[in-house]
C-alpha cells in the first residue's frame, strides 16, 4: 500500500517572531518547509508529498518548492485551525479513488529524521493509526485555578511529536464523525480525532526523538541550527 506524506505548513507562527512566517523562515539556509519535505523527499517508503500551506503563501511555497523535490504532487491551501487543513490533505487523497497510508507531519518539526519516518511506514504495515511519542523526564501535573490537583504516574505519559500516521479510511472517517458531532470538541491533532471517535482503533506507539524539536519560539531556531552545525563533519 502507497504511503503519502502530508506536511501541514498552514499556521501563522507568531509566537516565533521575525518578518516572515514560520513555516518560511530560514534555518541552517533553507526554509522549515524545505527541510520537513526534504526528510520526506529522501525516505525510501515514502510514494508522494501533499503540502498544505496557509493560503497566502501558496506562490511562495510553489516558487520555493517548484521542481525540486520530485515526490510533491499537489500544494494546497491550508484552513483555519490545523484540523481544517488536514481535512483539506483527506479529501485531496480521497479524491484519488483508492486507499493508501498517510503520514501528517507538522512543518514546525523540521529535523525529523529517517529512523523515525521509516518506523512510521514499516508500523503502519501492521496498524491502522500511530502516533510518535517521547517519554516524559519530567513530572507533570494538574493544575487549576493555579492550584496543583494531581500528579499522574510519570510512566504513563508521554511527549507526542509528528508524523502521526493513519490509513486513510480511518482518520477519513474520524473527520466524518467529528463533523457530525454537534458538541464542540476541538482536537490539536490527528491521533486525538480516532481516540475520540474511534477509540475502538487502537494507536501505537513510535518512538521520537528529542532531535525531532517543534520550532516555536526563537531559541527554538537557535537550537536546532546547533543541532545541524554538529552534524557538519569536522576538517
Amino acid at each position: 500500500m502507497r504511503t503519502v506524506a502530508v506536511v501541514l505548513a498552514g499556521g501563522s507562527g507568531l509566537r516565533l517572531g521575525g518578518t516572515a512566517p514560520k513555516q518560511l523562515q530560514l534555518l541552517a539556509g533553507r526554509t522549515l518547509l524545505e527541510h520537513s519535505v526534504a526528510a520526506f523527499d529522501q525516505a525510501p517508503g515514502i510514494e508522494d508529498i501533499v503540502v498544505v500551506m496557509a493560503a497566502p503563501l501558496l506562490g511562495q511555497a510553489t516558487e520555493i518548492l517548484g521542481g525540486r523535490y520530485g515526490k510533491v504532487i499537489a500544494i494546497i491551501a491550508g484552513g483555519e485551525a490545523r484540523t481544517d487543513s488536514a481535512q483539506r490533505a483527506i479529501d485531496l487523497l480521497s479524491g484519488r479513488g483508492e486507499d493508501c497510508n498517510v503520514l501528517f507531519h507538522d512543518a514546525a518539526r523540521p529535523l525529523v529524521d529517517q529512523r523515525i519516518i521509516a518506523d512510521c511506514v514499516t508500523a503502519l504495515a501492521a496498524c491502522q493509526a500511530l502516533g510518535v511519542v517521547l517519554p516524559t523526564s519530567d513530572t507533570i501535573v494538574e493544575v487549576a485555578d493555579g492550584v496543583m490537583t494531581s500528579i499522574p504516574p510519570r510512566e504513563s505519559l508521554g511527549r507526542c511529536q509528528t508524523p502521526q500516521g493513519f490509513r486513510l479510511s480511518v482518520i477519513r472517517r474520524g473527520y466524518q464523525l467529528a463533523a457530525a458531532d454537534p458538541g464542540a470538541f476541538t482536537a490539536t491533532d490527528d491521533c486525538g480525532i480516532v481516540l475520540r471517535y474511534l477509540p475502538e482503533v487502537p494507536i501505537r506507539v513510535v518512538p521520537g526523538s528529542e532531535r525531532n524539536m517543534k520550532i516555536t519560539y526563537p531559541d527554538d531556531l537557535r537550537i536546532a541550527e546547533a543541532l545541524l552545525s554538529a552534524d557538519q563533519p569536522t576538517r
